[in-house]
């Protein structure tokens, strides 16, 4: 039987995330929750538009709800739809605060719902290039991890996401994929040495930050700006045989809204120009790296396997808990000017 989905919320994340991956992962989509009608019946042809969240929950038709509302909604939303009985895939962040993302676990376990977060840059080109060249062990062992998504924002806008609101800023948005990817690769750091700041003109929500983790004799470094014309390396890896530099972003996001489907041959290649460099130690030699091919429809692709299988899901409410974590110890290192020691964390109810 092929599973039902409807998304809450039709924004840039439902239109050009969600929808056009659900569908490639072999989800059918009857109804879409947005103010905007026009974009997802041009989209999706003939699905119900509706108005509200309680109308989707509401459905029997509906057997998993993807939240892409705003973030200060998250919580609320992936909470009603779990008391109703739906699986549940929520927009990064899941949640403002540890507190929230546990009761949210809870209720998946009371209710018997599957809960995962779309952190889909774990199936990025760049990082998946990453991910292989560790494991193959061609960097050695490393010593320094250094990851940044700078962009030219300079302007505020009167949008969401640039609103006082929980859960908004820079650190929960592009912060939550650096961290997503820094614990998936390494694991848990044993500390923590943050700075927090707004530097936009008029910025009322956080707008860049520089993170420092240690693991052992392991530094990882992640940052963003919003006041940077020019990105740099997005990656710099550096090992006891070999360094692994990479720039530009993925390009599944540019590609979904140029109208490119999933399933087309060419989705989630990278242009040649932006292949990664691997840097070999003694010699000095450099060898341009071909990279892995993106894939952001495995999220789904898993995300249908756990409910119909009853499989762990992609990403799961415990790895959620672990990077909000990371990111409240940042908060109170940048608030306090000091290192945070980050304790071994109470197990969720799924870890």
């Amino acid at each position: 039987m092929t599973l039902r989905a409807g998304i809450l919320g039709f924004g840039v994340a439902g239109r050009y995330f969600h929808a056009p991956l659900l569908r490639a992962a072999g989800f059918s989509i009857p109804a879409v929750v947005t103010s905007k009608p026009a974009s997802a019946q041009e989209y999706l042809g003939d699905v119900d538009v509706l108005a509200s969240a309680d109308e989707l929950l509401a459905r029997k038709d509906i057997d998993l709800v993807a939240i892409a509302s705003p973030s200060p909604m998250h919580v609320a939303h992936a909470a009603a739809a779990l008391r109703a009985g739906k699986h549940v895939v929520v927009d990064k962040p899941l949640a403002p605060t540890t507190a929230e993302v546990s009761e949210l676990e809870q209720l998946a376990q009371q209710y018997k719902r599957k809960l995962s977060v779309f952190q889909n840059r774990r199936w990025d080109s760049d990082f998946l290039t990453i991910k292989k060249l560790l494991e193959q062990g061609r960097l050695g062992k490393i010593n320094s991890f250094h990851a940044r998504w700078d962009r030219f924002r300079p302007q505020v806008t009167d949008r969401w996401r640039d609103r006082d609101d929980p859960g908004n800023g820079i650190l929960y948005d592009l912060g939550t994929h650096l961290i997503d990817q820094t614990l998936t690769l390494f694991g848990p750091p044993e500390w923590l040495y943050a700075n927090v700041f707004s530097q936009r003109e008029n910025s009322v929500t956080v707008d860049g930050f520089e993170i420092l983790l240690g693991q052992g004799s392991l530094r990882m470094t992640l940052g963003v700006s919003l006041l940077c014309a020019d990105g740099g390396y997005r990656y710099r890896v550096n090992g006891s045989q070999a360094s692994f530099l990479k720039a530009g972003l993925d390009q599944q996001e540019a590609q979904l809204r140029a109208g490119v489907e999933p399933d087309e041959h060419v989705f989630g290649s990278e242009p040649t120009e932006q292949w990664g460099t691997l840097v070999h130690g003694e010699s000095g030699q450099r060898e341009i790296i071909t990279p892995e091919t993106g894939r952001w429809v495995s999220f789904y692709e898993g995300m249908r396997e756990a409910i119909e299988h009853d499989r762990p899901v992609p990403v799961s409410a415990a790895q959620a808990y672990d990077t909000i974590r990371v990111i409240e110890a940042a908060l109170t290192s940048s608030a306090m000017g000091c290192r945070i020691d980050l304790q071994p964390a109470a197990p969720l109810v799924s870890r």
